[in-house]
């Protein structure tokens, strides 16, 4: 009778254990179980232990593993640059090495002449002065005046119209602004002042006698 007691007393005491841990609250995976993660202790359960609604407790007893939030890769764009080669204009016009001489003196030009529409430009003040001439620029309206005693030559910067002396002409070259230095042509310019020219293509130099 004692033993009949004593089974019976641990018969309740198993299912009263066995029920704890069925009694746990939360839904069962595909095999009958899940994970604690509510008042673990409790159901008599350690916090993220692995256990089945019929009592019985995974054999590894493993806690699971929040996953890691994984980083964002920021995803780095490559920047082309297009470089657009552009083609410099080549300049109308080239150096020259003109040399000139005013009754055999030698005229010093600060700015060298150049080649334009295949005649010599020379620096119009520079040109003036070395002939002892006088010069007047209207920059408003381009037009250059050169005089000398009685002669006087008038040429507007971009035509190739010409006066001499109240005579008007058209000339092979017009008076053109370069890099701020106006230029006209050397021949326009001797003749207008009653100037005579010889030029020399072996020295390329241009001999000018004025009266």
């Amino acid at each position: 009778m004692r033993k009949k007691a004593v089974l019976g007393a641990m018969a309740i005491l198993f299912l009263l254990s066995s029920a704890s841990v069925s009694a746990h609250p939360g839904r069962t995976d595909a095999k009958g179980g899940h994970y604690c993660r509510t008042n673990c202790a409790k159901w008599g359960l350690e916090d993220g232990e692995y256990h089945y609604h019929n009592g019985g407790r995974s054999s590894s007893q493993s806690k699971s593993k929040v996953p890691s939030a994984s980083s964002s890769s920021k995803s780095k764009k490559k920047t082309t640059t297009k470089t657009s080669t552009r083609k410099t204009p080549s300049a109308d016009y080239a150096t020259s090495s003109l040399k000139v001489f005013v009754n055999g003196q030698a005229v010093a030009f600060n700015n060298t002449p150049v080649i334009y529409q295949s005649t010599n430009l020379v620096p119009l003040r520079e040109m003036a002065e070395g002939m002892g001439a006088a010069v007047n620029l209207d920059k408003d309206s381009g037009t250059i005046v050169v005089s000398k005693d009685t002669n006087s030559v008038t040429m507007t910067i971009g035509s190739k119209t010409v006066t001499y002396n109240g005579e008007t002409e058209t000339v092979s070259a017009a008076p053109k602004v370069i890099k701020g230095v106006t230029y006209v042509p050397a021949q326009v310019l001797a003749r207008g002042l009653g100037a005579s020219l010889e030029f020399d293509s072996d020295n390329h130099s241009l001999m000018i006698t004025l009266p």
